[in-house]
């Protein structure tokens, strides 16, 4: 039975701290070693049945396994809740979940430096793109007023580098997903995303042309700056159109159609850009309705756009 399962998993004081500790934020098997100073197999062993009961769940991110604590499994919360209770009413407990809060917080401070290292080495890549088009704070402002005052439900952020969209939007969703291919950037959003509730934000690797998500998903979808590394946008929006629920939207912020071809080259865009037709063609083809675009043209580069509404299955091309 899983609640024997549930009792068995908490009978042991190093899976309570375990699950005390993921209660608090996403961690890597490793990192929940170094914090309880013991050994990664044993920590394993420990994960293992606290899995199997159901109380947390792991994800692999390349070579690395995450774990997070599962709030919403049948009594996952009031467990949550009941460690929270013991460790008010229970020095010895208090005592130790203490001082793994201490080295948690060490962890904290070393992935935020790694993330300032990784921001430092990259500097004059994205600060030359910057000068190209309009400020973020432009670009943030128009997007909030593209998206209205609603709240965005699931959101899934796919791309999301440094993870600013689901940090911007963090207040309005019930729910986020930052979704990125590169291990590299997702431990820099990791660092960024930290302080926000384990629970309503999940970071994930995944490739946009293939979403590791079932249909009807998410409430939001979002492409920051992202569409133009897709050889293939039709493909990715159908893609994207295929987790979004009917009457949900999708967010796309990306460059104008352009010519400055060294683009290619020095960052990797395999597209200049997007003209109004286009996106509005590849849109509809995948089953959205899109608003009138919004356009930001302070830059060398204008910065554009585009909502749209999930209205219907994406339309089958000929063969």
């Amino acid at each position: 039975m899983r609640t024997e399962a549930i009792f068995r998993a908490l009978s042991d004081p190093t899976r309570m701290r375990i699950l005390r500790l993921l209660g608090s934020m996403e961690l890597a098997v490793g990192e929940v070693a170094q914090v309880l100073g013991q050994s990664q197999p044993r920590v394993s062993r420990h994960i293992g049945i606290l899995c199997d009961a159901g109380l947390a769940e792991r994800r692999r991110e390349g070579s690395w396994i995450f774990l997070r604590a599962r709030g919403d499994a049948p009594l996952g919360n009031e467990i949550l809740d009941l460690l929270c209770q013991a460790e008010r009413v229970d020095e010895e407990f208090a005592g130790l979940c203490a001082a793994d809060r201490r080295k948690l917080s060490e962890i904290r401070s070393a992935r935020e430096q790694q993330a300032e290292q990784y921001f430092a080495d990259h500097a004059h890549d994205w600060d030359e793109l910057r000068r190209l088009h309009s400020s973020d704070d432009e670009v943030e402002s128009a997007l909030r007023s593209a998206l209205g005052d609603g709240r965005l439900g699931r959101l899934l952020d796919i791309g999301t580098g440094t993870g600013r969209m689901a940090e911007l939007f963090a207040q309005r969703a019930d729910h986020i997903v930052a979704l990125d291919k590169s291990l590299a950037m997702l431990r820099v959003a990791r660092a960024k995303l930290q302080h926000l509730p384990a629970d309503r934000v999940e970071l994930m690797q995944g490739d946009f042309a293939s979403l590791p998500f079932p249909a009807d998903s998410f409430d939001t979808v979002m492409f920051h700056q992202v569409l133009h590394f897709a050889n293939d946008p039709s493909l990715v929006l159908t893609e994207a159109a295929r987790v979004t629920r009917e009457g949900g939207r999708i967010a796309i912020v990306d460059f104008a159609a352009h010519h400055r071809e060294e683009l290619r080259e020095r960052h990797a865009h395999a597209r200049l850009g997007f003209a109004d037709d286009h996106m509005a063609g590849l849109l509809a083809e995948a089953g959205y309705d899109p608003d009138q675009p919004v356009a930001l043209e302070d830059g060398e580069l204008a910065v554009k756009i585009w909502v749209a509404r999930r209205i219907a299955a994406p339309a089958r091309k000929a063969m």
